[in-house]
């Protein structure tokens, strides 16, 4: 394993292409999103430590995206809809009066010029597989990549792996930002296993029959973490644990078979590293997203007061379960299609969205999701694309898995009205 190439996030070797004093130049791509205001939270709080230099969004909530220009004196605010720029050019004048209001980039191809342009972290807090093209344009560019878009790493990850340098992404979610922290503690020859806690959702515990009777809203209430629809219904399903495994085989060079997901409902412990002495390293923080976005864009420092801490005079209790495949089989797919690489995981995550939106529309059961996305990925096969996985290829397989994907959803629903 030591003579392997280097990891794509690595503790031991910080990348550091822009060197000097003063603050730390960032664009955060996704501002007006969960990550994205809690980082632009966290870069107020500690003005000596960062700058923002550009922004982006969708352009959904442009009165909070001129309100985080202007706090943020932004050099560059970027948009995904041409369609919005009249309303944002007078979202900002209401907030910049007669001073020079920021540069505006608009359009679908917006957040990718963003991302390559002069900073030294760029944050991908983008949700879905959308945010591929600004990863590759981020890492193009030679800037560190603080990365908390997943989805561009799994379709997309022979072409960053291609494109990274050793130590270029920074992981963000909470489980990589905490294997990334214990991986420090050693070198990568002294690493027996990864271990991937998962909350276990609102169903941890129920076999697979009683899964079959779940509503939206009991997928929808999450005991843990407070998220958006499609990750929360994810999380039910442990499909994001599935894409976590994914992710942190790409990050990290650790086979599949060395990669472990262990339940574990407090949710305290983010994940572990256990090293061939025997010995466990353990990262752990009540749940709060403030401590991974710190180290996605400060570390090597640590962000003082990032996230809160354990009061250790009280007493707690923390537990942990093996998974149960039977009842939640999303993780062994993915690590099927993580093995297959090539297209199939971009295949497995554009089925399971449109599943997913399927479910919360009613036109499919709970079990219903990961039995189509199951189908999907055995219909696609393995495309051999080798080494010459292009952009193109990722976006035309997502395109006939989404496309399949609803056809099956359908002969579901008729088969069913028919019963």
């Amino acid at each position: 394993m030591s003579d392997s190439p280097a990891p794509l996030a690595d503790p031991h070797r910080v990348y550091d292409p822009v060197a000097g004093g003063g603050p730390k130049d960032l664009v955060i791509l996704g501002s007006t999103g969960s990550i994205g205001t809690q980082a632009i939270d966290l870069v107020l709080r500690n003005p000596d430590r960062f700058a923002v230099t550009g922004i982006s969004a969708d352009g959904g909530r442009l009165s909070l995206l001129a309100e985080q220009a202007h706090r943020l004196r932004v050099r560059t605010v970027a948009v995904a809809r041409d369609s919005v720029v009249p309303a944002l050019r007078e979202a900002l004048s209401a907030r910049y009066g007669t001073e020079p209001l920021p540069e505006i980039l608009a359009g679908p191809d917006a957040s990718t010029e963003l991302a390559a342009t002069a900073c030294h972290t760029v944050l991908n807090g983008i949700t879905g597989s959308i945010g591929l093209a600004p990863t590759l344009a981020a890492l193009g560019a030679g800037r560190t990549l603080a990365l908390a878009n997943k989805e561009s790493l799994i379709v997309g990850g022979p072409l960053v792996k291609a494109l990274a340098e050793p130590g270029q992404i920074i992981p963000v979610d909470s489980e990589h930002a905490a294997l990334f922290q214990a991986l420090a503690a050693g070198t990568r020859a002294d690493v027996r296993k990864l271990v991937v806690t998962a909350s276990g959702g609102p169903f941890r515990g129920r076999s697979r029959a009683d899964l079959a009777r779940v509503t939206v809203e009991e997928a929808l209430a999450h005991p843990t973490w407070a998220m958006g629809p499609v990750i929360t219904i994810n999380s039910a399903t442990l499909v994001n644990k599935g894409l976590e495994v994914i992710e942190a085989h790409l990050l990290y060079d650790i086979p599949f078979d060395r990669i472990e997901v262990v339940v574990h409902p407090q949710s305290y412990v983010h994940s572990m590293v256990e090293f061939t002495d025997g010995s466990t390293l353990a990262q752990a923080t009540p749940p709060d997203m403030g401590g991974p976005i710190a180290i996605g864009l400060g570390w090597p420092e640590r962000v003082p007061d990032a996230a809160p801490a354990f009061d250790w005079s009280k007493a707690s209790t923390w537990e942990f379960f093996p998974l149960d495949d039977e009842a939640f089989p999303s993780v062994n797919l993915a690590r099927h299609v993580g093995g297959l690489a090539g297209t199939a995981p971009a295949v497995f995550n554009a089925a399971n969205e449109e599943c997913v939106e399927a479910f919360r529309a009613g036109a499919l059961p709970f079990n219903g999701i990961m039995d189509t996305v199951t189908r999907v990925v055995e219909e696609h096969g393995t495309p051999d694309t080798g080494t010459s996985l292009t952009v193109q290829d990722v976006l035309e397989a997502e395109t006939w898995a989404r496309a399949r994907a609803r056809e099956l959803t359908a002969q579901t629903a008729t088969a069913e009205a028919r019963a």
